[in-house]
């Protein structure tokens, strides 16, 4: 009994099993800590979701069916879009620095600027009333569904809002800090 209450010593053996486990544990962290950084990297100062009012050259009252009407995410703050849905190179949630207003059999629509196949920006064919992708030969019809390959799926709306005066409309956007 008297051997139960007594303190139990720590041996040479084990004091040294322990002292390097503990410095071995050490070593990794420290080694892994720095590397962990890059795939969860802080967000950058200053950024933040919503949305971003954009002038338009014409306003949306005065868009005749068939017309489309481009814009630019702003620089200064440096700012870009939240592409609503999607497919192929362009998913929810995706960035996109472009877009276009459309009137098309008479309802609006916002279109983002990259091209569903690998995220070219498409430009308005106006005689043929497409939108058509320089890098690969994709078309769209101004409703966003694919006319040619080779992309895979329409291309991506933005989601918006009529803004306070008729020329302007708020898309849902990210100012990106930098």
């Amino acid at each position: 009994m008297a051997d139960a209450a007594a303190p139990r010593r720590i041996t040479r053996r084990s004091f040294l099993g322990w002292w390097l486990a503990s410095l071995m544990t050490a070593t990794v962290i420290t080694g892994l800590l720095p590397i962990l950084v890059f795939f969860w990297p802080a967000p950058p100062k200053g950024q933040k979701k919503g949305p971003i009012n954009i002038a338009l050259q014409t306003p949306i009252n005065q868009l005749q069916d068939g017309d489309a009407v481009k814009f630019d995410a702003p620089r200064n703050p440096n700012s870009a879009f939240i592409m609503a849905d999607g497919g192929g190179d362009n998913a929810s949630g995706e960035l996109a620095f472009g877009g276009f207003v459309v009137k098309n059999q008479g309802k609006v629509s916002v279109f983002a600027i990259n091209c569903s196949h690998l995220g070219c920006s498409v430009a308005l064919n106006k005689d043929a009333k497409t939108f058509d992708c320089p890098c690969h030969g994709s078309r769209f019809h101004l409703d966003g569904t694919v006319l040619q390959g080779p992309a895979p799926v329409p291309l991506s709306h933005l989601a918006w809002k009529q803004g306070v005066n008729p020329g302007d409309i708020e898309v849902e956007g990210i100012v990106l800090g930098f």
